[in-house]
């Protein structure tokens, strides 16, 4: 009886999640679509993302391993990995908290689930995330970077990551519906935690208090992708706070989801 309880308490949630799953073709569609019209009559159209990577890569790279006193071939790989799992962090987290008021008609007047906007955000950001793929490669190719089975674990990496930028998309989605002020309050945090999380550095750079960074969940997030594109395994700890992340935010996610999403109509 406990189980057949606890099974109808998630029921919606995860109905609602099943439903949107059967329209990830539409969802895709809908998250090219959004790339498409951003980029319209642009001469480069999203692979203006890819050049504004490189020149960021490019600036910081020369500029802060003179600053660091550190071997390009060294810093410039990090950085470019950085730079590119923190764009996917960053904007996936806050454009979430604006997901469901800037989709208000389409919620209000449509029956959709309420999952399929989050995952239409994530996906948007995962294409950009190819976008910006190239020029990783060419760093790769330039400072001649070992490429073997090991880089292999960034997929699985990356996997984990979405796992858990999905339950956070859907959490910020809902928290932005309820609380509009989530926005600036995340977008101000944002560049402080862009400096506290290991974008620019790596947490070995820091001896005496690089164990410091791991309190930050972000830092486990770029990390377990960066360490296989450098070349490395990433460590075991990072790979169970990540697996624990995402067990522990789904739960609490659907739960909340479960609560509250048939107030997020009246909430738009």
């Amino acid at each position: 009886m406990f189980m057949t309880a606890r099974r109808t308490a998630a029921g919606p949630a995860l109905a609602d999640l099943h439903r949107a799953a059967r329209l990830l073709h539409v969802i895709a569609f809908m998250a090219a679509g959004d790339l498409r019209a951003r980029y319209r009559r642009s001469v480069l159209g999203p692979f203006w993302i890819t050049l504004g990577t490189a020149a960021g890569t490019l600036g910081l790279g020369l500029v802060w391993s003179e600053l660091l006193h550190m071997d390009r071939a060294v810093f410039v790989p990090s950085l470019t990995a950085g730079l590119i799992m923190w764009q996917l962090l960053s904007a996936c987290i806050l454009e979430a908290t604006t997901t469901y008021w800037r989709q208000g008609a389409i919620l209000r007047n449509l029956s959709v689930p309420l999952s399929m906007p989050p995952i239409q955000t994530l996906l948007k950001h995962l294409i950009n995330l190819l976008h910006n793929l190239p020029v990783f490669v060419a760093v790769v190719l330039i400072f001649r970077l070992p490429v073997g089975w090991v880089t292999l674990l960034a997929l699985p990496g990356l996997l984990l990551v979405a796992l858990n930028l999905f339950w956070m998309a859907l959490l910020f989605a809902m928290l932005g519906a309820r609380y509009r002020d989530l926005e600036y309050v995340i977008g101000a945090a944002m560049p402080l935690l862009m400096f506290l999380s290991p974008v620019f550095y790596r947490p070995s750079y820091l001896p005496f208090n690089g164990r410091f960074v791991w309190l930050n969940p972000l830092s486990h997030l770029i990390e377990i992708v960066r360490y296989p594109l450098l070349g490395a395994a990433p460590p075991g700890f990072v790979v169970l706070a990540v697996c624990l992340m995402a067990l522990a935010g789904w739960a609490f996610t659907l739960w909340l989801f479960n609560a509250k999403r048939d107030r997020i109509a009246y909430w738009l």
